[in-house]
């Protein structure tokens, strides 16, 4: 086994447990807290074996962590306007598994990554709106 296959076989183990523990988790602040160790395995995995894909995928997972932190801080602070539904999540939790799919497979990450970074979009101001105008659909 290569360098990087063992890399990529871990990064898949850990993006999965990732999207089964926030899965099974109810509470909103903790699917968060889960989540970001996504990024932390793609961030580690690239500073060992890196590849073009390894940090796209950081760069993606790391920006939708900090949208969803931005919004639950928004929500805590008592500014209501865009909500963080299931559906956010449960879209996200699908981006991650269909991300470990490619990975593991080693097929194209575009659409796993559009999946979550646009459910992370749709928790944002603009994303709701375009959302709200039927534009954006989760």
């Amino acid at each position: 086994m290569s360098q990087d296959d063992f890399f990529r076989k871990e990064m898949v183990a850990e993006l999965r447990r990732v999207e089964l523990m926030m899965r099974k988790e109810e509470k909103v602040e903790k699917k968060i807290y889960y989540f970001s160790a996504a990024y932390g395995i793609t961030s580690r995995t690239l500073r060992y074996s890196f590849t073009e894909d390894y940090l796209l995928a950081d760069f993606v997972l790391n920006t939708s962590y900090n949208g969803l932190m931005e919004r639950f801080k928004r929500i805590r602070s008592g500014d209501s306007t865009v909500e963080l539904e299931p559906v956010h999540f449960d879209r996200i939790q699908s981006g991650l598994k269909a991300l470990a799919d490619a990975f593991e497979l080693k097929t194209s990450i575009l659409v796993p990554l559009e999946e979550i970074l646009t459910a992370m979009y749709a928790t944002t101001g603009p994303g709701n709106y375009l959302r709200e105008k039927g534009l954006l659909r989760l």
